[in-house]
């Protein structure tokens, strides 16, 4: 099944558009577990099984794993969410960006190695950088457009010369993505949940692309504002799939044992908040 295929599904049975961020940091770890690296894999999988039913995807993110060298926690951890949740799709989140074989060997490392459905890729070396991932047809990457960090603003917000209209880096962007670049449907986006207004404009852009919204709950994204701009296709046209990612709220919850039901509580209610912004 290709990626896009298996995200829609998952949107639809599990009635979400909610995106489990996976950033373990072991100090942050409920109190039983607190500064152990050795239970990475543990406290993760308990997330996973308390969310699997709740969630449109979930998000690894890399070097949360590879500073504590727990690379092989994270292959179990893969293995484990293909188990218990194989309708919900896995993001690899590794920001990767080069050129020629070494991209290749990244494109390796994350479909292969641990077996990602998709991958987050920096675009700014160009489509050659891009275009290892899009080899494997039945995976996805979403592109860094316009990040909700605020030193994002150094480039995705500086107009373009030399490109016809001037547009700024994170519009034209959207406008590869949505075009050119997108040779098997492969594409998507990551928009930051902190500037609804800009996620808005990149949905005009790229109508059809999944957006993968970073930036809701700990980062101070607004649920319902993010949902809204997600969903505004130009002219009525129904918009692609729009990702929301919450990690810290729902992984940090509860510093208990309870720790996975309070995960779960939070995660059911961020989901019931976006499903109500996406009706309204």
């Amino acid at each position: 099944m290709k990626f896009l295929d298996m995200l829609q599904r998952a949107e639809r049975q599990n009635a979400s558009k909610l995106c489990v961020g996976l950033d373990p940091e072991p100090t942050k770890f409920p109190d039983h577990i607190k500064g152990d690296a050795n239970k990475i894999y543990d406290f993760c999988a308990a997330i996973v099984d308390a969310t699997a039913d709740l969630a449109v995807a979930f998000k690894p993110q890399i070097a949360y794993f590879s500073a504590h060298r727990a690379e092989g926690q994270l292959e179990r951890l893969m293995e484990h969410m293909r188990r218990v949740a194989p309708q919900v799709p896995i993001i690899l989140d590794a920001k990767r960006g080069d050129i020629g074989s070494t991209a290749e060997q990244y494109a390796i490392e994350a479909f292969e190695r641990y077996g990602a459905d998709a991958v987050t890729l920096s675009p700014f070396m160009g489509f050659d950088s891009v275009q290892p991932y899009l080899k494997r047809h039945d995976k996805g990457a979403f592109l860094l457009c316009r990040t909700s960090n605020p030193g994002g603003d150094d480039l995705q917000n500086q107009r373009l010369a030399s490109v016809e209209g001037q547009p700024l880096l994170y519009e034209h962007v959207a406008r590869l993505a949505q075009g050119p670049w997108n040779l098997n449907g492969q594409l998507g986006l990551v928009v930051g949940a902190t500037y609804p207004k800009e996620i808005e404009r990149v949905r005009a852009l790229a109508p059809h692309l999944p957006l993968l919204i970073p930036g809701v709950g700990a980062q101070g994204g607004d649920a319902q504002a993010t949902v809204k701009a997600g969903m505004s296709g130009p002219h009525g046209d129904l918009p692609g799939t729009t990702i929301v990612n919450s990690s810290r709220a729902i992984l940090y919850a509860a510093s208990g044992a309870d720790f996975a039901q309070a995960a779960r509580r939070v995660a059911l209610q961020t989901r019931d908040v976006l499903n109500a912004a996406a009706s309204s």
